[in-house]
C-alpha cells in the first residue's frame, strides 16, 4: 500500500468519490481513492450471485443534468439501456399508480373515499397548516389529510421507523416537491403542444448489468487516467493542522500507513469524518454528530423458479401489516440481470436501524420472513424458491427529524473553515441526494480543487420535482 505523497485523496469510491476522482485524474492531478469495501459502488453496487445481479436497493438513472448524463453515456455507451418503468403502491389488497395518478388513485379507492379525499383537500385548502416544519404538515398542505393518511403515512413511517410528525419538511420538498393533488389533477386532463397527455416519467436508463457496472468501469476510466483505487482500505484518521487537513492513516490487512495530501475529499458518513479528525473536533461538534442519525435496511434477496411473477420494476408496500418496505423485480430492470429465463431474482427490502432486532435477525429467519410476506402479498411462491442471501446496508439514509437541522448547522459552519477539505455524496454530507446530486457534489468538489468556487450545498436545492417530465431541463440546464 506503498504511496507517495497526492494531490487529492478522497474517502469512498461511491459514484460521488468515483466522479471526482476520475475528473481530477483526467485533468493531471494525482488521485488517491480509498475505499473500505471490496466493491466499488457504495449503495449502487451490484452484486453477482448464482448467475442473477442483484441491487442494493433499486437504482434508477435519470438526472435533469446534462454533465451527469454525459459521464453515463460515456461511460458505458452502448451498455447504457433505456428501460420502461412501471412502479406501484401496494395498499389495502390493491396496487396503485406511483408517482401517483389521479385518476387512477380515486379509482382504487372507491367513491366514497374518493369524496372523503377531495373534501378533505379543499378543507387544507381554506385551512392549511400555516407553517410546514414537519413531513405530516407539509404532504397534508399539499395533498389533504386523508390523502396522506392513506399514501404517505403509513411507509413514511415504516421507512424511517418514527412518527412523521418528528420528520423535518425539508425531506418531503427534496422528495416530492413540485407535487400536489393539483398538479396530479393538471397532469391527468392537460396535453402538451404535441397533444400528447402530460406526465411523469414513465422510462430511465440502466446499465446492462447493473448499476454496479457503471461504477465499475468508472474505476476501470480512473486508473487509465493514472488515478489509484485503494480497495479494503479504511480511513482510521484524517490528520489537521488547525482548520488544514494534512495527512491520513489509512489501515489494511491490520498495518497502518500515512498518506499525505493537499487536498481531501469525504464520501464517508460526515458522522464517521468529524470522529476521525485528529486534533479532534470541538466538543459541541463532537455532540452534533453524535446526535445525527442515519436509517439502514437489509435485502432478502431470493431466487425463484419462476419466469416473472408481476410486470412491475418495483412496489412499495404501504400496508402496515407486512414488514417488507419495497420489492425489486431485477429482471425488469434488465432482462440480462438473471441469465437463465426461467428463473426470476427479487430483491425484498427491510427498513431498520443498525444494531436493532429486525437487524440482528438471522439470515435463516430473515430469509423465511420474506417468504412468507412474499406469499402473503401474492407476488411469489416460496415453493419456487431456488436460493437467495441477505445483504445488510448501515447508514444508508440520513434521518431528518427534529434534532437535524441544529447538528448539521454546527458540523457544516465547523467544516466551512477547511478550504482543503469538502463533503460530498448523500453520507458524506448527510443530505438525501439523488444518484445524479451525489455524482454533482463529487465534480463539484473536484473543480473546486482545480480553483472553481462551487458552493456544493446547494446541489439538489432546487423546488422542481425531479419525477416531472421536463423537456427543457432534461436537455441540460444545470440544478
Amino acid at each position: 500500500m506503498k504511496q507517495e505523497r497526492a494531490d487529492v485523496i478522497i474517502f469512498g469510491a461511491g459514484p460521488a468519490g468515483l466522479a471526482a476522482g476520475l475528473y481530477l485524474a483526467r485533468h493531471g492531478k494525482k488521485a488517491v481513492i480509498t475505499e473500505k469495501e471490496k466493491l466499488v459502488g457504495g449503495i449502487s453496487k451490484t452484486i453477482e450471485y448464482k448467475g442473477c445481479r442483484f441491487d442494493l436497493g433499486g437504482h434508477r438513472f435519470f438526472t435533469k443534468s446534462r454533465e451527469v448524463n454525459d459521464l453515463w453515456n460515456e461511460t458505458l455507451r452502448g451498455d447504457f439501456l433505456t428501460r420502461p418503468r412501471l412502479s406501484r403502491i401496494y395498499y389495502r389488497n390493491r396496487f396503485f399508480n406511483y408517482p401517483l395518478k389521479l385518476m387512477n388513485a380515486l379509482t382504487g379507492l372507491g367513491p366514497l373515499t374518493s369524496l372523503a379525499v377531495l373534501g378533505s383537500y379543499l378543507y387544507i385548502k381554506l385551512f392549511p397548516y400555516t407553517e410546514e416544519k414537519t413531513f405530516e404538515e407539509w404532504v397534508s398542505n399539499r395533498f389533504g389529510k386523508k390523502l396522506y393518511n392513506l399514501f404517505f403515512k403509513t411507509y413514511t413511517e415504516k421507512l424511517w421507523g418514527i412518527p412523521c410528525t418528528e420528520i423535518q419538511a425539508e425531506w418531503a420538498a427534496q422528495r416530492i416537491k413540485g407535487l400536489s393533488l393539483r398538479s396530479l389533477l393538471k397532469n391527468s386532463f392537460s396535453s402538451d403542444k404535441t397533444g400528447k397527455i402530460k406526465t411523469l416519467i414513465e422510462e430511465f436508463k440502466y446499465p446492462r448489468y447493473g448499476p454496479g457496472m457503471m461504477y465499475e468501469k468508472m474505476a476501470e476510466n480512473l486508473a487509465k487516467a493514472g488515478g489509484s483505487l485503494l480497495m479494503e482500505t479504511e480511513v482510521v484518521k484524517v490528520e489537521r493542522d488547525a482548520f488544514r487537513a494534512e495527512s491520513v492513516i489509512l489501515k489494511k490487512n491490520g498495518s497502518e500507513e500515512k498518506l499525505e495530501a493537499g487536498h481531501f475529499i469525504s464520501s464517508m458518513p460526515i458522522t464517521e469524518l468529524i470522529k476521525r479528525l485528529s486534533p479532534p473536533a470541538p466538543p459541541e461538534v463532537l455532540e452534533a454528530a453524535r446526535a445525527l442519525k442515519y436509517r439502514s435496511f437489509l435485502t432478502v434477496n431470493v431466487i425463484l423458479n419462476s419466469p416473472n411473477p408481476f410486470p412491475d420494476t418495483w412496489i412499495y408496500i404501504h400496508s402496515p401489516e407486512i414488514k417488507m418496505g419495497r420489492i425489486q423485480n431485477f429482471k425488469n430492470w434488465s432482462p440480462e440481470m438473471v441469465d437463465d429465463p426461467k428463473k426470476t431474482a427479487l430483491g425484498l427490502e427491510y427498513f431498520c436501524t443498525e444494531g436493532d432486532e429486525l437487524w440482528n435477525t438471522p439470515d435463516g429467519e430473515l430469509m423465511q420472513l420474506g417468504l412468507r410476506e412474499l406469499e402473503l402479498l401474492k407476488l411469489g411462491r416460496a415453493a419456487d424458491f431456488v436460493d437467495g442471501f441477505i445483504a445488510r446496508v448501515p447508514n444508508a439514509y440520513p434521518v431528518y427529524d427534529a434534532s437535524y437541522p441544529e447538528n448539521i448547522r454546527v458540523i457544516r459552519e465547523y467544516l466551512a473553515n477547511f478550504k482543503n477539505l469538502q463533503p460530498i455524496g448523500r453520507y458524506g454530507m448527510f443530505k438525501y441526494n439523488n444518484m445524479d446530486h451525489s455524482i454533482l457534489t463529487g465534480l463539484y468538489a473536484a473543480r473546486n480543487v482545480l480553483g472553481a468556487d462551487y458552493d456544493i450545498w446547494e446541489v439538489n436545492t432546487e423546488q422542481e420535482y425531479h419525477e416531472e417530465e421536463n423537456t427543457t431541463r432534461a436537455r441540460g440546464a444545470r440544478p
